[in-house]
Protein backbone atom coordinates (compact mmCIF):
# COMPACT_ATOMS: atom_id res chain seq x y z
CA UNK A 1 0.00 0.00 0.00
CA UNK A 2 1.54 3.15 -1.19
CA UNK A 3 1.90 6.27 1.04
CA UNK A 4 -0.70 8.29 -0.75
CA UNK A 5 -3.13 5.54 -0.53
CA UNK A 6 -3.05 4.99 3.37
CA UNK A 7 -3.04 8.96 4.10
CA UNK A 8 -6.57 8.50 2.26
CA UNK A 9 -7.73 6.02 4.35
CA UNK A 10 -6.17 7.67 7.71
CA UNK A 11 -8.66 10.91 6.73
CA UNK A 12 -11.36 8.84 6.23
CA UNK A 13 -11.22 7.01 9.45
CA UNK A 14 -10.60 10.52 11.19
CA UNK A 15 -13.61 11.47 9.73
CA UNK A 16 -15.12 8.32 10.39
CA UNK A 17 -14.59 9.04 14.05
CA UNK A 18 -15.62 12.60 14.11
CA UNK A 19 -18.91 11.69 13.02
CA UNK A 20 -19.37 8.99 15.48
CA UNK A 21 -18.34 11.49 18.13
CA UNK A 22 -21.25 14.24 16.92
CA UNK A 23 -23.69 11.53 16.70
CA UNK A 24 -22.88 10.00 20.23
CA UNK A 25 -22.46 13.10 21.60
CA UNK A 26 -26.17 14.45 20.25
CA UNK A 27 -27.86 11.00 21.42
CA UNK A 28 -26.28 11.72 24.62
CA UNK A 29 -27.45 15.27 24.94
CA UNK A 30 -30.83 14.26 24.26
CA UNK A 31 -30.87 11.39 26.48
CA UNK A 32 -29.66 13.82 28.88
CA UNK A 33 -32.58 16.53 28.64
CA UNK A 34 -35.21 13.44 27.99
CA UNK A 35 -35.43 14.24 24.17
CA UNK A 36 -36.88 17.62 24.35
CA UNK A 37 -39.35 17.78 21.98
CA UNK A 38 -42.25 16.99 24.51
CA UNK A 39 -43.69 20.52 23.45
CA UNK A 40 -45.53 22.16 20.17
CA UNK A 41 -42.90 24.28 19.47
CA UNK A 42 -45.32 26.10 16.61
CA UNK A 43 -48.52 26.87 18.23
CA UNK A 44 -49.20 28.91 15.17
CA UNK A 45 -50.09 25.24 13.35
CA UNK A 46 -52.28 23.87 15.73
CA UNK A 47 -55.78 23.72 14.60
CA UNK A 48 -57.89 22.01 16.81
CA UNK A 49 -57.58 20.87 20.60
CA UNK A 50 -59.46 18.50 22.04
CA UNK A 51 -60.27 17.85 25.53
CA UNK A 52 -61.65 14.99 28.08
CA UNK A 53 -61.74 14.25 31.38
CA UNK A 54 -62.96 11.64 33.29
CA UNK A 55 -66.37 13.44 34.70
CA UNK A 56 -68.18 13.03 31.17
CA UNK A 57 -66.48 16.42 30.24
CA UNK A 58 -65.53 17.29 26.93
CA UNK A 59 -65.02 20.01 24.56
CA UNK A 60 -63.30 21.08 21.16
CA UNK A 61 -61.38 24.37 20.77
CA UNK A 62 -61.22 25.13 16.75
CA UNK A 63 -58.77 27.56 15.43
CA UNK A 64 -60.97 29.92 12.99
CA UNK A 65 -60.01 31.43 9.48
CA UNK A 66 -59.26 35.21 11.52
CA UNK A 67 -57.04 33.36 14.23
CA UNK A 68 -60.10 33.35 17.13
CA UNK A 69 -61.13 30.39 18.43
CA UNK A 70 -64.46 28.35 18.88
CA UNK A 71 -66.11 26.14 21.46
CA UNK A 72 -67.42 22.83 20.00
CA UNK A 73 -68.19 24.91 16.63
CA UNK A 74 -71.07 27.08 18.51
CA UNK A 75 -69.57 29.54 20.99
CA UNK A 76 -66.72 32.16 20.61
CA UNK A 77 -63.76 30.88 22.79
CA UNK A 78 -62.40 33.04 26.10
CA UNK A 79 -59.32 34.18 23.99
CA UNK A 80 -57.13 35.19 26.98
CA UNK A 81 -57.82 31.57 28.18
CA UNK A 82 -56.78 29.85 24.58
CA UNK A 83 -53.85 31.90 24.63
CA UNK A 84 -52.61 30.67 27.88
CA UNK A 85 -53.21 27.25 26.45
CA UNK A 86 -51.18 27.32 23.97
CA UNK A 87 -48.46 28.84 25.46
CA UNK A 88 -48.63 26.05 28.01
CA UNK A 89 -48.44 23.38 25.30
CA UNK A 90 -45.02 25.32 23.64
CA UNK A 91 -43.03 26.11 26.72
CA UNK A 92 -44.28 22.67 28.59
CA UNK A 93 -40.54 20.83 29.56
CA UNK A 94 -39.67 17.74 31.03
CA UNK A 95 -38.29 18.03 34.52
CA UNK A 96 -37.62 14.41 34.96
CA UNK A 97 -38.16 10.88 34.37
CA UNK A 98 -40.89 8.89 36.53
CA UNK A 99 -38.75 7.27 39.54
CA UNK A 100 -39.05 3.61 38.16
CA UNK A 101 -40.46 2.12 41.24
CA UNK A 102 -42.98 4.30 40.81
CA UNK A 103 -44.14 4.45 37.38
CA UNK A 104 -46.97 1.24 38.18
CA UNK A 105 -48.94 3.70 40.44
CA UNK A 106 -48.52 6.75 38.56
CA UNK A 107 -49.37 4.84 35.15
CA UNK A 108 -52.57 3.58 37.21
CA UNK A 109 -53.26 6.82 38.54
CA UNK A 110 -53.44 7.95 35.10
CA UNK A 111 -55.48 5.55 33.67
CA UNK A 112 -58.20 6.61 37.00
CA UNK A 113 -58.11 10.66 36.89
CA UNK A 114 -56.11 11.88 33.92
CA UNK A 115 -57.33 14.55 31.48
CA UNK A 116 -56.96 13.53 27.97
CA UNK A 117 -55.81 16.52 25.24
CA UNK A 118 -55.65 15.85 21.68
CA UNK A 119 -53.33 18.35 19.68
CA UNK A 120 -54.30 18.60 15.78
CA UNK A 121 -51.67 20.48 13.48
CA UNK A 122 -51.84 21.77 10.19
CA UNK A 123 -48.95 20.23 8.17
CA UNK A 124 -47.57 19.58 5.24
CA UNK A 125 -47.74 16.15 3.39
CA UNK A 126 -44.42 17.80 1.48
CA UNK A 127 -41.67 19.48 3.26
CA UNK A 128 -38.75 19.91 1.47
CA UNK A 129 -35.46 22.39 1.69
CA UNK A 130 -35.91 22.84 5.42
CA UNK A 131 -39.21 24.09 4.92
CA UNK A 132 -38.95 26.20 1.98
CA UNK A 133 -40.66 23.60 -0.39
CA UNK A 134 -44.09 22.45 1.82
CA UNK A 135 -46.74 21.20 -0.25
CA UNK A 136 -49.98 19.46 0.65
CA UNK A 137 -50.83 20.95 3.76
CA UNK A 138 -53.67 18.78 5.95
CA UNK A 139 -54.50 18.63 9.78
CA UNK A 140 -53.32 15.70 11.31
CA UNK A 141 -53.10 14.50 15.19
CA UNK A 142 -49.64 16.17 16.32
CA UNK A 143 -49.66 14.49 20.27
CA UNK A 144 -52.35 12.75 22.87
CA UNK A 145 -51.68 13.99 25.94
CA UNK A 146 -52.95 12.53 29.30
CA UNK A 147 -52.17 15.09 31.86
CA UNK A 148 -52.78 14.32 35.84
CA UNK A 149 -52.27 15.22 39.37
CA UNK A 150 -49.83 17.44 40.52
CA UNK A 151 -46.41 16.45 42.02
CA UNK A 152 -45.78 16.79 45.58
CA UNK A 153 -43.82 20.50 45.61
CA UNK A 154 -46.89 21.50 43.38
CA UNK A 155 -44.41 22.83 40.73
CA UNK A 156 -44.82 19.93 37.78
CA UNK A 157 -47.74 17.59 36.63
CA UNK A 158 -47.77 13.64 36.08
CA UNK A 159 -48.15 13.81 32.24
CA UNK A 160 -47.99 10.62 29.61
CA UNK A 161 -47.83 11.02 25.59
CA UNK A 162 -48.80 8.18 23.33
CA UNK A 163 -46.13 6.89 21.93
CA UNK A 164 -43.26 7.44 24.71
CA UNK A 165 -42.47 4.07 27.16
CA UNK A 166 -42.99 5.59 30.45
CA UNK A 167 -44.72 9.07 32.12
CA UNK A 168 -42.67 12.09 33.28
CA UNK A 169 -42.62 15.11 35.16
CA UNK A 170 -43.51 18.39 32.99
CA UNK A 171 -43.22 21.80 34.25
CA UNK A 172 -42.48 25.14 32.55
CA UNK A 173 -39.36 26.19 33.49
CA UNK A 174 -39.04 29.41 35.71
CA UNK A 175 -43.45 29.04 36.58
CA UNK A 176 -44.22 28.19 40.02
CA UNK A 177 -47.26 26.03 39.96
CA UNK A 178 -48.50 22.77 38.28
CA UNK A 179 -49.85 22.72 34.64
CA UNK A 180 -52.87 20.30 35.10
CA UNK A 181 -55.47 23.36 35.81
CA UNK A 182 -54.74 24.63 32.42
CA UNK A 183 -56.39 22.01 30.85
CA UNK A 184 -60.24 21.88 32.09
CA UNK A 185 -62.56 20.08 30.01
CA UNK A 186 -65.81 21.52 30.78
CA UNK A 187 -67.00 23.82 27.82
CA UNK A 188 -68.20 26.24 30.15
CA UNK A 189 -64.98 27.24 31.44
CA UNK A 190 -63.65 27.75 27.91
CA UNK A 191 -66.80 29.99 26.48
CA UNK A 192 -66.32 34.13 26.47
CA UNK A 193 -67.83 36.08 29.17
CA UNK A 194 -68.38 39.02 26.52
CA UNK A 195 -71.79 40.08 25.87
CA UNK A 196 -71.10 42.81 23.37
CA UNK A 197 -67.80 44.96 22.38
CA UNK A 198 -69.04 47.64 20.83
CA UNK A 199 -67.07 50.90 20.05
CA UNK A 200 -69.66 54.05 20.57
CA UNK A 201 -69.68 54.48 16.58
CA UNK A 202 -70.97 51.12 16.09
CA UNK A 203 -73.86 51.18 18.20
CA UNK A 204 -77.65 51.85 16.63
CA UNK A 205 -79.58 51.79 19.59
CA UNK A 206 -79.54 50.98 23.30
CA UNK A 207 -83.09 50.36 24.55
CA UNK A 208 -83.74 49.59 28.43
CA UNK A 209 -87.20 48.25 29.63
CA UNK A 210 -88.27 48.74 32.58
CA UNK A 211 -91.67 46.44 33.72
CA UNK A 212 -92.21 47.62 36.95
CA UNK A 213 -91.61 51.43 36.33
CA UNK A 214 -92.75 51.56 32.50
CA UNK A 215 -92.42 55.36 32.17
CA UNK A 216 -88.80 54.86 33.05
CA UNK A 217 -88.07 53.25 30.22
CA UNK A 218 -85.94 54.51 26.91
CA UNK A 219 -84.21 54.25 24.67
CA UNK A 220 -80.61 56.16 23.29
CA UNK A 221 -80.64 56.09 19.66
CA UNK A 222 -78.18 57.36 16.71
CA UNK A 223 -78.83 60.69 15.29
CA UNK A 224 -76.61 61.54 12.81
CA UNK A 225 -72.91 61.54 14.39
CA UNK A 226 -74.64 61.92 18.00
CA UNK A 227 -77.38 60.02 19.68
CA UNK A 228 -80.74 61.11 20.43
CA UNK A 229 -82.86 59.82 23.31
CA UNK A 230 -86.59 58.87 23.21
CA UNK A 231 -88.81 57.84 26.39
CA UNK A 232 -90.62 55.25 25.64
CA UNK A 233 -94.45 55.10 27.00
CA UNK A 234 -95.31 56.74 25.27
CA UNK A 235 -92.85 57.36 23.12
CA UNK A 236 -91.20 60.74 22.79
CA UNK A 237 -87.92 62.37 22.08
CA UNK A 238 -86.89 64.33 24.50
CA UNK A 239 -83.71 66.84 24.37
CA UNK A 240 -81.80 68.46 27.06
CA UNK A 241 -80.65 65.07 28.42
CA UNK A 242 -77.01 64.85 30.71
CA UNK A 243 -74.90 64.31 27.17
CA UNK A 244 -71.65 63.32 30.23
CA UNK A 245 -74.22 60.18 31.75
CA UNK A 246 -75.20 58.98 28.33
CA UNK A 247 -71.97 59.40 27.11
CA UNK A 248 -70.55 57.16 29.50
CA UNK A 249 -73.55 54.60 29.20
CA UNK A 250 -72.41 54.25 26.12
CA UNK A 251 -68.94 53.91 26.43
CA UNK A 252 -69.63 50.99 28.75
CA UNK A 253 -70.18 48.62 25.60
CA UNK A 254 -66.56 48.30 24.80
CA UNK A 255 -65.98 44.75 25.89
CA UNK A 256 -69.10 44.38 28.60
CA UNK A 257 -68.42 41.04 30.24
CA UNK A 258 -70.86 38.99 32.31
CA UNK A 259 -69.54 37.76 35.66
CA UNK A 260 -70.12 33.73 35.06
CA UNK A 261 -72.02 31.57 34.33
CA UNK A 262 -74.88 30.40 36.54
CA UNK A 263 -74.65 26.54 36.09
CA UNK A 264 -73.52 26.04 39.36
CA UNK A 265 -76.80 27.55 41.15
CA UNK A 266 -78.83 25.10 41.64
CA UNK A 267 -81.84 24.89 38.87
CA UNK A 268 -84.67 25.23 41.94
CA UNK A 269 -83.10 28.13 42.90
CA UNK A 270 -82.37 29.71 39.41
CA UNK A 271 -85.42 29.05 38.51
CA UNK A 272 -87.20 30.64 41.56
CA UNK A 273 -85.05 33.93 40.52
CA UNK A 274 -85.89 34.02 37.27
CA UNK A 275 -89.67 32.70 36.66
CA UNK A 276 -90.76 36.28 37.59
CA UNK A 277 -90.99 39.49 35.49
CA UNK A 278 -87.66 40.49 34.74
CA UNK A 279 -86.26 43.48 36.66
CA UNK A 280 -85.18 45.22 33.28
CA UNK A 281 -84.77 44.02 29.62
CA UNK A 282 -81.51 45.54 27.51
CA UNK A 283 -81.75 45.60 24.19
CA UNK A 284 -78.39 46.32 22.29
CA UNK A 285 -78.37 46.83 18.48
CA UNK A 286 -75.39 47.69 16.67
CA UNK A 287 -74.73 49.57 13.24
CA UNK A 288 -74.76 46.19 11.07
CA UNK A 289 -78.26 45.03 12.56
CA UNK A 290 -77.25 42.60 14.83
CA UNK A 291 -79.19 42.48 18.29
CA UNK A 292 -78.35 41.57 22.06
CA UNK A 293 -80.64 41.27 24.59
CA UNK A 294 -80.03 41.48 28.76
CA UNK A 295 -82.82 40.31 30.60
CA UNK A 296 -82.06 40.89 34.28
CA UNK A 297 -83.62 39.64 37.53
CA UNK A 298 -83.39 40.44 41.26
CA UNK A 299 -80.68 37.94 43.08
CA UNK A 300 -81.67 36.64 46.57
CA UNK A 301 -79.03 35.77 48.67
CA UNK A 302 -78.24 32.04 49.08
CA UNK A 303 -80.44 30.98 51.72
CA UNK A 304 -78.37 27.99 52.68
CA UNK A 305 -76.08 30.83 53.79
CA UNK A 306 -77.89 31.89 56.21
CA UNK A 307 -77.48 28.92 58.87
CA UNK A 308 -73.72 30.59 58.46
CA UNK A 309 -74.15 33.67 59.72
CA UNK A 310 -73.00 34.23 63.22
CA UNK A 311 -75.57 37.33 63.14
CA UNK A 312 -78.96 36.46 60.85
CA UNK A 313 -80.17 39.78 61.37
CA UNK A 314 -77.64 41.17 59.56
CA UNK A 315 -78.19 38.70 56.89
CA UNK A 316 -79.33 40.80 53.99
CA UNK A 317 -82.68 39.09 51.64
CA UNK A 318 -81.24 40.73 48.13
CA UNK A 319 -77.30 39.99 46.61
CA UNK A 320 -76.18 43.39 46.76
CA UNK A 321 -73.22 42.86 44.27
CA UNK A 322 -74.86 40.20 41.90
CA UNK A 323 -77.99 39.85 39.50
CA UNK A 324 -78.90 37.14 37.41
CA UNK A 325 -79.36 37.41 33.42
CA UNK A 326 -80.28 35.79 30.70
CA UNK A 327 -78.70 36.73 27.61
CA UNK A 328 -80.00 35.99 24.21
CA UNK A 329 -82.80 34.04 25.97
CA UNK A 330 -79.91 31.31 26.70
CA UNK A 331 -77.41 31.69 28.87
CA UNK A 332 -77.98 32.51 32.02
CA UNK A 333 -75.53 34.19 33.96
CA UNK A 334 -74.78 36.27 36.83
CA UNK A 335 -73.59 39.83 36.31
CA UNK A 336 -72.25 42.96 38.85
CA UNK A 337 -73.91 45.55 39.73
CA UNK A 338 -70.85 47.59 39.41
CA UNK A 339 -70.11 46.63 35.84
CA UNK A 340 -73.64 47.24 35.01
CA UNK A 341 -74.31 50.66 36.97
CA UNK A 342 -74.14 52.98 33.91
CA UNK A 343 -76.61 50.65 31.64
CA UNK A 344 -79.15 49.63 34.12
CA UNK A 345 -80.37 53.71 35.35
CA UNK A 346 -83.83 54.55 34.47
CA UNK A 347 -84.31 57.80 32.12
CA UNK A 348 -84.61 60.44 34.99
CA UNK A 349 -81.21 59.47 35.96
CA UNK A 350 -79.66 60.92 32.27
CA UNK A 351 -82.46 63.70 32.40
CA UNK A 352 -81.87 67.57 33.41
CA UNK A 353 -83.70 67.96 36.60
CA UNK A 354 -86.12 70.59 34.34
CA UNK A 355 -87.36 67.90 31.93
CA UNK A 356 -90.90 65.74 33.45
CA UNK A 357 -91.05 61.90 32.10
CA UNK A 358 -94.93 63.27 32.11
CA UNK A 359 -95.75 63.98 28.31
Amino acid sequence: MNKKKRNLILVAAAALLAVVAVVVATTQSRTATFKQDYHIADTSTITRIFIADKQDYHVTLQRQADSTWQVDGNYPANQPLVDLLLETLRDMRIRQQVNKNAIPNTVKDLAARAIKVEVYQRQPRINLFGGRLQLFPHERLAATYHVGRETQDMMASFMYREGDKVPYIVHIPGFRGFLTPRFPADPLKWRSHTIVDLDVHAIQRIELQLPDNPQESFAVVRDGDGFAMEILEPQRRVDGFDTARVAQMLSSFTWLNFDEFAAIVPNSFADTCVSGTPRSILTITDTAGATHEVRTYIKYSNPDDIANMPDKELYETFDLDRLYAIVDRKDTVLIQYFVFDNILQPASYFLGKDISLQP
